[in-house]
């Protein structure tokens, strides 16, 4: 029997879920790190303060405090692996639907949304990214919103 690729429809966007035995099921800080890559890598470059952020919060969240700092570029390398193949996004949203349940949903995509605020300026690639995101991990619209305008606040200049 095979298993293929499930593919989750919600307006426009495709998501496909992994496909279990080409990719194998990302563990729940892997799902993280991948949703603040990709999150930084949609409009085709990574910012010094995307980086920058990122390696912030890997340091310091209670989910990767028993990861080593090598860590982080390992798994950044890894999905810009999947990110460079035809259907990457959504691949790389699939794995990250199928590694989480619950409220760890809410926290790759706050996550994902820190790190494209966190140079100031949201285009529209970063955006259609958090979209297909928040669709891929079936995020309620109200939720989806307060969680993108929390990120927008905690890097508000003055």
């Amino acid at each position: 029997m095979t298993r293929s690729r499930s593919i989750i429809r919600r307006g426009n966007n495709r998501v496909q879920t992994a496909n279990p035995q080409t990719q194998p099921k990302l563990t729940p800080q892997e799902a993280l790190i991948y949703a603040m890559v990709t999150a930084a890598a949609a409009d085709r470059k990574i910012a010094q303060s995307e980086l920058a952020r990122m390696r912030s919060m890997v340091s310091e969240l209670p989910a990767f405090r028993d990861l080593d700092d090598s860590w982080f570029g390992r798994e950044a390398q890894a999905c810009g692996k999947v990110l460079a193949r035809p259907g990457g996004v959504e691949r790389v949203v699939g794995l990250i639907a199928d590694a989480l349940t619950g409220e760890l949903r809410e926290t790759a995509f706050v996550l994902a949304a820190d790190v494209t605020e966190s140079d100031l300026v949201m285009n529209d690639a970063e955006q259609n990214f958090l979209t297909l995101l928040a669709d891929g991990l079936s995020l309620d619209d109200l939720v989806r919103a307060a969680l993108q305008r929390s990120a927008r606040m905690r890097h508000k200049a003055i």
